[in-house]
């Protein structure tokens, strides 16, 4: 396992992390998703990501559960705010109310007294960024959370945080959280570019486009028994993938794998850390072996003619129209 700095900060995070978003609570059962997190600790990974909304808050149980008995130190957990996460009117959002009890209440479900990221899980539009800044800034002051991210923010809304950060002299966002594979590079126009000039890293999910990029998904075929496409919770992010012309390209992208001498989901991960702006890659599993088989993508060089023929294979399908990333800010 290779390592980076997570943008100019000072914390180092493993380039393949570990997240269990649809995962644990919820199509994974408790043991196996221990077992998988003991597969990403011996496979070297160091970096955990995960909600409290993912799968009602019980995601957050059960990563804790599994990192028991490991030398704190040793590993960084990730965690976010913002969806709801119960009936009442201030469950939700980032408010500073919401996002100081959430902070207090993952803390408790992950075992632990302290989050080496907390991360706004969206932006919110009915909170004062000010409030929303100085809230993440009172918890990094209290010892509570190391730094501070957010997912899923535009160039603008990450420029209008980090302007007022330093007016107010709050600790600054150094992660983003987008989406970002081969077939989704809406990050790429504006996000990427700030984030360089400001010293934000990238820690992307879905690099395999919810598994569409292993080439498991073939054109004119039913999914596969037991895969994500057939989960009826899972399956809900992948339709506008599960398309025949989407599949028929990335069936041709297994000889450009197999030329590199990795597999195609390897081949994905690599893609994406290939882009300098990303600190690391969130893989999920369903089996320890998946753990394994996807960290080994950590330190693979992709070369500049394998990266050009991707290009030519996946266009024009690739999605890069930033206005679009905007579909994302409800689904978590």
């Amino acid at each position: 396992m290779e390592f980076r700095h997570l943008g100019t900060s000072g914390l180092v995070v493993s380039e393949i992390a570990y997240g269990n978003w649809i995962t644990h609570g919820s199509q994974v059962e408790a043991e196996t998703a221990k077992a998988c997190v003991r597969a990403a600790l011996d496979a070297g990974i160091t970096t955990f990501d995960t909600a409290d909304v993912y799968a009602g808050t019980r995601a957050e149980s059960v990563l804790g559960d599994a990192l028991t008995g490991v030398r704190r130190e040793s590993y960084e957990l990730f965690t976010k705010v913002f969806f709801p996460t119960g009936e009442g009117r201030n469950d939700r959002g980032l408010s500073r109310k919401h996002i100081l009890e959430g902070c207090h209440a993952s803390l408790k479900r992950l075992k632990t007294d302290h989050l080496d990221l907390y991360q706004a899980h969206r932006f919110d539009v009915e909170t004062p960024l000010e409030e929303t800044l100085r809230a993440f800034d009172d918890l990094v002051r209290q010892g509570k959370v190391n730094y501070i991210g957010v997912s899923e923010w535009t160039a603008e809304q990450l420029g209008r945080a980090l302007h007022i950060a330093g007016e107010m002299g709050l600790d600054r966002i150094v992660s983003n959280q987008p989406q970002y594979s081969m077939l989704w590079r809406v990050i790429e126009a504006e996000v990427v570019p700030l984030s360089e000039r400001e010293g934000i890293g990238q820690i992307v999910f879905s690099p395999l486009a919810q598994g569409i990029l292993t080439g498991k998904y073939r054109p004119g075929e039913r999914p596969p028994a037991g895969s994500r496409a057939t989960d009826e919770k899972g399956s809900v992010f992948m339709t506008q993938l599960l398309r025949d012309e989407v599949l028929e390209r990335v069936q041709r992208l297994a000889p450009v794998a197999a030329d590199a001498g990795i597999s195609m989901a390897n081949l994905a991960l690599a893609w994406v850390l290939h882009n300098p702006n990303v600190s690391s890659a969130i893989i999920g599993a369903s089996r320890p072996e998946q753990v394994h088989a996807n960290a080994k993508a950590s330190g693979t060089k992709l070369d500049a003619d394998l990266l050009a023929r991707i290009d030519e294979i996946l266009d024009p399908i690739v999605e890069r129209d930033p206005a679009k990333s905007q579909q994302l800010a409800k689904r978590p």
